[in-house]
Order: C-alpha cells, then sequence, then structure tokens
C-alpha cells in the first residue's frame, strides 16, 4: 500500500494554551472544515480527548454521503495529538497535530499519511488537490479567526 504525506502549518499570534485548547475541542472541527462538505460531528459533546476516544463524523465529499471514525491515538497536552481513521474513506489515514510556541505566538502544525484506493493514480487525480484545497481552507480560517499578526 503506497503511502503519501501532505504537511502544513499556520502561525497565529495567540498563546499555546489558547490555540491548543481550540483544537483539542472535536467541536471545533465543523468550524475549521470547508463547508461544502457538509461535515458535522456526531458523537455526542462533550467530547473527552484521551488515548482511545473515539469521534463519529458525517459529511458529504462530492455529493457522497460518507460515515468517518476517528480514534485519537496520542494525547500530550498542549504539545501534540494524533488520530486515525479507523473507518472511513481513506484505507489509512494518520494525522498528527503538533503545536510549539514560537515568535509571541504558536505554530500549529498538521502532518497527514494517508493512502487512497487507486493509489498513486487517484492521489495525483483527485485525492491530493483536495487535501491541500480542505488544508488552504482552514489555514485561511485559523487566520481569520485568530489572527495572522500582521498589521494591516
Amino acid at each position: 500500500m503506497r503511502t503519501f504525506v501532505h504537511e502544513s502549518s499556520v502561525w497565529l499570534p495567540r498563546p499555546l494554551d489558547e490555540v491548543f485548547t481550540f483544537f483539542s475541542d472535536a467541536a471545533n472541527l465543523e468550524v475549521i472544515t470547508p463547508p461544502w462538505l457538509k461535515f458535522s460531528v456526531v458523537t455526542p459533546k462533550p467530547i473527552e480527548m484521551r488515548p482511545g476516544t473515539l469521534i463519529d463524523y458525517r459529511l458529504r465529499f462530492r455529493g457522497i454521503p460518507l460515515r468517518w471514525r476517528s480514534e485519537i491515538t496520542v494525547w500530550d497536552p498542549p504539545q501534540r495529538f494524533a488520530d486515525v481513521q479507523v473507518k472511513g474513506p481513506y484505507r489509512q489515514w494518520i494525522h498528527e497535530h503538533s503545536f510549539v510556541e514560537q515568535d509571541g505566538g504558536t505554530l500549529a502544525g498538521d502532518r497527514v499519511q494517508y493512502a487512497v484506493w487507486g493509489g498513486a493514480l487517484a492521489n495525483g487525480l483527485v485525492v491530493r488537490r483536495d487535501v491541500e484545497r480542505i488544508s488552504d481552507y482552514r489555514r485561511q480560517t485559523l487566520t481569520a479567526m485568530f489572527g495572522s499578526g500582521q498589521d494591516s
């Protein structure tokens, strides 16, 4: 099974604890996911984050309704956490979130290792661009919410 990696980061002019608290609330995933995915968290809230926590989601991708279940596999506040897809559209999905104090704010990083049905062809034609588009939306939304730290 061939895997692919997507990495991105955004610097936010907010304290580490504030940024980590936002990301560690599963309900906020709805806020930073593009509206065209019609994404919603199905698991009743509040969700206690810790290794072994299972979170269920519902979304529509290209008009197709999908269910997704992830499991929190790493929980190391406020530096990082990770989740893996237990059930969903990917052959494999491992998402690592990292948080580092930097220049008076927080660098929030994402590293996704994934595998898709159809391998390199499907990734090259569709999946990679979709993953990048979702990542770009998240970065823009987070910058709008927390600020960019740049004077306008």
